[in-house]
């Protein structure tokens, strides 16, 4: 009698988790985007990432975790270079928003999504947001806010100043596909113009501050 060869299952080794388990967020990012959470069902992220449903329960035990994971590394990485940014006390006001602006720009064109993907669910939680991510002690306790203080004697609410320049900003990705129909603009020509802003920004926001 031949013996039955028996298989056993191959454990994965970090490399390969790491792999799989990015695969799968990859694939989530761009059904949530799509779909939303609530419409969201993880047999959608399973089919996007090319994976069967009970690997990906492996790795993740819930969407709600899932989409948790992601919200806050996207999150993160969206108020990471404003911490960085607002917090060197060696760069002047005028340097701070230029470097804002230009780093934000290059964010958003490399991720397009990321602004619709924010706010969508951002307004279904608000209060989640302001918690994971600590946002009120990055803008309120930032150096940035102290230089425009002392700019502008308190002459300009420093909180309408930030939402000025993430709204000139963050706003025409978000209505890229209106701005890009009205226009008549191709990919890279909308990509030029906002190459553009990182110019202009800069130049409005310190009128409004009327500095050099």
């Amino acid at each position: 009698m031949i013996p039955r060869k028996i298989s056993v299952a191959k454990k994965k080794t970090p490399q390969e988790d790491g792999t799989t388990e990015e695969k799968i967020k990859q694939a989530a990012r761009k059904v949530f985007i799509r779909k939303g959470f609530a419409a969201t069902r993880t047999r959608d992220i399973a089919e996007e990432a090319g994976l069967n449903l009970a690997l990906l329960n492996y790795y993740f035990r819930s969407k709600e975790k899932l989409f948790d994971l992601i919200m806050l590394e996207n999150m993160q990485q969206f108020m990471l270079g404003m911490k960085d940014i607002f917090n060197n006390e060696s760069s002047t006001l005028n340097v701070k928003v230029i470097d804002f602006v230009a780093n934000y720009i290059n964010l958003l064109k490399s991720q397009p999504d990321l602004p619709l993907f924010i706010l969508h669910e951002l307004k279904a939680n608000p209060q989640k947001f302001v918690e994971n991510v600590g946002v009120k002690k990055v803008l309120f306790e930032s150096h940035f806010f102290k230089q425009i203080n002392e700019a502008t004697k308190g002459k300009i609410d420093s909180f309408q100043l930030v939402i000025n320049m993430m709204a000139l900003t963050v706003f025409p990705f978000i209505a890229c596909p209106l701005l890009k129909s009205i226009g008549n603009l191709k990919q890279n020509q909308f990509d030029e113009l906002m190459e553009e802003r990182k110019v202009m920004i800069p130049r409005w926001i310190n009128s409004m501050l009327k500095i050099k």
